[in-house]
């Protein structure tokens, strides 16, 4: 799958008017939004992709594809994508979601077809009182 920072762009769509050329990245973008407004999904991306994007936000510099790898077709797409689930969440039931929150996105903003959305869960998220316990511990 080709990475989100890559410049290559699918195949332009041309009509008597002219030509739309969606870039790849253009493409992730839609399914990292679709992938976030998922319930569940606490956060996307490997360790590594989460500490760059904690940068990234430190300076309003937010990814929205990140932790997303598209592969466009010039009326397919492909979707590879890495998230963090919340504890306790069914994991395959937030995976469906997930998948069908990406292919229904793509389909409608983007108006290509979807052939697949394969979804990895790096990591589970559980809430943590820890910052309430060391606050208690020093009164």
């Amino acid at each position: 799958m080709a990475n989100t920072t890559a410049t290559t762009s699918s195949a332009p769509t041309e009509t008597a008017l002219g030509k739309t050329v969606i870039n790849d990245a253009v493409v992730a973008k839609v399914a990292g939004i679709a992938a976030r407004e998922v319930p569940g999904v606490y956060a996307l991306g490997g360790g590594a992709a989460r500490a760059l994007g904690a940068l990234r936000e430190a300076i309003n510099a937010t990814d929205l594809g990140q932790g997303i790898s598209v592969e466009v077709g010039e009326k397919q797409v492909a979707a590879d994508v890495t998230i963090v689930a919340e504890y306790p969440v069914s994991l395959q039931k937030v995976a469906s979601d997930v998948r069908a929150s990406i292919v229904q996105a793509i389909e409608r903003i983007v108006g290509l077809e979807v052939t697949e959305v394969n979804v990895t869960i790096n990591d589970v998220h559980v809430p943590s009182d820890d910052d309430n316990e060391q606050e208690a511990r020093v009164q």
